[in-house]
């Protein structure tokens, strides 16, 4: 950071507008926060593009009536064959579903169908197709609640349960239920609990907590904005991760600017000058770090799936906004309260640095005795980590899967299957040209795992005709995604472009294909831009290369370890198709900061006694505040478990552990290692790569040579 605008936030006088204009901020813009939940799109469309043909069907079935209509099963099952009175008492609900005011059921012939007896007598299922309108999730609720009174009513022995994809959505809603309010509560006490054992200070935790908190009240309101009137999807997946990374992100940037500046009051009697100097001396690295995280997130506007289009900008809005926060209002709030905030470890001018006899000094000597063998070693032990990526089933999960723990969907769903053809209630939907429809129909009922004589004419009108087929086998499996693809190559082979197909399952396996041709395209996208950053900071092409790798060599580890959690301790049926891109994306982006954070020391420090012993003092220097800020991060990431649903789940699990591995093995193991043994060849072929320091020419054979430490400040002989 230059040293006018250091200078300008801490300014004596300069600090009480920047607090002022903060809190001003925050009293306009603070309350629309608390409005994100309303614009927030959860429903299966939001996630396609317009492009997909399971949203085209969709579009296609709104001229038929509305398209937001999503079917209720309505299960009634009995331990014998049921009566005719139990069939008679079944058949009245049709009547008692359809009078009720307070359902939405779609209107016409079609709005309920059944009672359909079950081939061995003894259940029989009603279908109600309630109607929710644009954005109307938030009433699946309140009509499955009457759905179930009005079923149960009168049924004596009979047990009525409701599944489908109404019930479904029901489930993931509940899932998402207050999780803006448990992960800000769950990070916050994360966050505070690893600060007071950091900083082991009473008072000096507030801090970057009341800065963090300011950021994400200020980030939820910018992302409501763009989210109500520039189009932009939010989903309760993205809020949620919104919070997680607001918290984590902003207190790893608080860490290091606290650092910087406790080492500067050691320096400067004056608290504004030495936080003007930690600013401009850490500054750069906590912006470049923040750039590397926005560019990364940003690269996911790439993607096809309009939810992972959408986490893109928000997650970035939130660390830009958490930068800001951190860069100016914390240093302002620091320089107002002065050094007391750090009783009752107060540091005074004069004092002597405490890292120079601390753990990651030892840590340092240690590997400088054989910097060689630490990294080979350690590359060894990271590959074999990786061996877990063999196990790794990213290839979508079921419903069932889906969860942590047992929903009421998913019971009805499997007692649905016992008496009848595990598609009912989501069926797979055809549309086509009204000419081509008898072809249509007749490609439909051949294609193997559609019920026979299942494919009925719903209704058609001028220009499209609509069917629907029911699936033999459950609608969330890789069978049931295979049939759709077979429908698909069917209704083409005859010659019907226009016939289109879609449906509950249709749009499961849309997402999966899509994520796919994301994970490909993204992943090669976000290492170019990091690279291209790191380049640009470091002024160099040998370390921002060293550096790619090391992380992706940590994700890789991370992912191998994680896959073998999932599948031998936490007993999980698989992972997301997207599960692989969100954890590179929050990997890679977020672990090559610590990486600038370290690497930008060694820079500073090189220039004045070389690589070698620039990159041991660097180590000394943030390796507790780097690990500390880890620690942070992999906590926040954490409290993605808290919430009952197997990807977050794995996201926070995944992120958490890599987070940590890179922090504490690749970063201050394996870069030491490699900056130690390259020595001047890691600044390749930028001038520091000539003089590896001043006064120092660099020789061919330097990079041979033993680290001397007769002559370092930390590590005297």
């Amino acid at each position: 950071m230059h040293r006018s605008v250091a200078g300008w936030i801490t300014h004596r006088k300069m600090k009480y507008v920047v607090i002022v204009a903060w809190v001003v901020g925050l009293v306009l813009l603070g309350p629309l926060a608390g409005k994100l939940g309303d614009v927030q799109k959860n429903d299966q469309k939001s996630f396609l593009p317009s492009s997909a043909e399971s949203t085209m069907v969709l579009d296609i079935q709104s001229t038929f009536g509305s398209a937001n209509t999503i079917p209720a099963v309505v299960l009634y099952e009995s331990n014998s064959t049921l009566t005719p009175q139990d069939l008679t008492a079944i058949g009245s609900d049709v009547k008692k579903f359809t009078a009720r005011e307070d359902l939405d059921i779609k209107q016409g012939e079609q709005g309920v169908a059944g009672p359909i007896p079950s081939k061995d007598g003894k259940a029989a299922q009603i279908i109600v197709f309630l109607d929710l309108g644009v954005n109307g999730f938030d009433k699946v609720g309140p009509a499955l609640k009457t759905l179930s009174a009005t079923a149960k009513d009168g049924k004596g022995d009979l047990t009525v349960q409701l599944t489908g994809p109404a019930a479904q959505a029901e489930d993931f809603s509940k899932a998402f239920q207050g999780i803006d309010t448990t992960l800000l509560f769950a990070a916050g006490g994360v966050v505070i609990v690893l600060l007071l054992l950091t900083y082991r200070s009473p008072i000096l935790w507030l801090l970057p907590v009341i800065s963090a908190a300011v950021a994400l009240g200020l980030a939820q309101s910018a992302v409501y904005l763009l989210a109500k009137y520039g189009g932009l999807t939010v989903n309760g997946q993205s809020a949620g991760i919104l919070t997680v990374l607001v918290f984590g992100a902003g207190t790893d940037y608080a860490l290091l600017i606290v650092a910087r500046y406790r080492e500067e009051l050691r320096l400067h009697e004056d608290r504004h000058e030495a936080m003007g100097k930690a600013l401009h001396r850490a500054g750069p690295a906590v912006i470049a770090s923040g750039a590397t995280v926005i560019v990364g997130l940003l690269c996911l506007l790439l993607a096809e799936i309009n939810s992972t289009r959408g986490l893109g900008p928000v997650t970035a809005i939130g660390i830009t906004v958490g930068l800001l926060v951190m860069l100016t209002l914390l240093p302002a709030l620091l320089v107002l309260l002065g050094r007391w905030v750090f009783w009752p470890r107060i540091p005074h001018f004069g004092d002597a640095e405490p890292n120079d006899t601390g753990i990651w000094s030892r840590v340092g000597k240690g590997i400088a005795r054989g910097p060689r063998a630490t990294w080979i070693g350690t590359t060894v032990v990271l590959l074999a980590l990786t061996a877990g990526l063999f196990s790794l089933d990213a290839t979508g999960l079921t419903n069932k899967e889906q969860f942590t723990t047992t929903q009421p969907s998913v019971l009805g769903e499997e007692a649905l299957a016992k008496h009848f053809p595990g598609g009912a209630g989501s069926p797979v939907v055809v549309v086509s040209k009204v000419d081509a429809a008898d072809d249509v129909s007749a490609a439909f009922r051949a294609v193997k795992g559609i019920v026979p004589g299942s494919v009925v004419t719903i209704d058609q009108n001028a220009t499209y005709a609509l069917l629907e087929g029911t699936l033999t086998g459950a609608p969330d499996t890789r069978a049931a995604f295979d049939t759709v693809d077979q429908t698909r190559a069917a209704v083409s082979k005859i010659g019907a472009a226009d016939a289109l197909v879609g449906g509950t399952t249709a749009i499961n396996a849309d997402v999966q294909k899509l994520s796919g041709g994301d994970n490909r395209l993204i992943i090669p996208v976000i290492l170019l831009a990091v690279f291209l950053i790191l380049g640009l900071l470091l002024r160099a092409i040998v370390a921002p290369v060293i550096l790619i790798v090391t992380v992706v060599l940590s994700f890789a580890s991370a992912l191998g370890v994680s896959a073998l959690v999932f599948e031998h301790i936490f007993g999980f049926g698989g992972a997301d198709t997207s599960f692989p891109l969100f954890v590179f994306v929050f990997l890679v982006a977020l672990g090559i900061d610590y990486n600038i954070f370290l690497m930008t020391r060694v820079r500073e420090e090189t220039l004045q006694i070389g690589t070698r012993r620039g990159a041991l003092v660097a180590l000394s220097a943030t390796g507790g505040v780097i690990t500390s800020a880890g620690l942070v991060l992999a906590g926040t990431f954490a409290v993605l478990a808290t919430l009952p649903l197997v990807f977050l789940a794995e996201l926070g699990f995944a992120v958490a552990f890599g987070v940590l591995l890179d922090t504490i093995i690749v970063r201050a193991v394996l870069v030491t290692a490699l900056n130690l043994d390259l020595g001047r060849w890691m600044w390749w072929p930028s001038a520091l790569w000539r003089t590896d320091g001043p006064g120092h020419l660099a020789t061919p054979d330097h990079a041979a040579d033993p680290v001397d430490t007769s002559h370092d400040p930390i590590h005297p002989a």
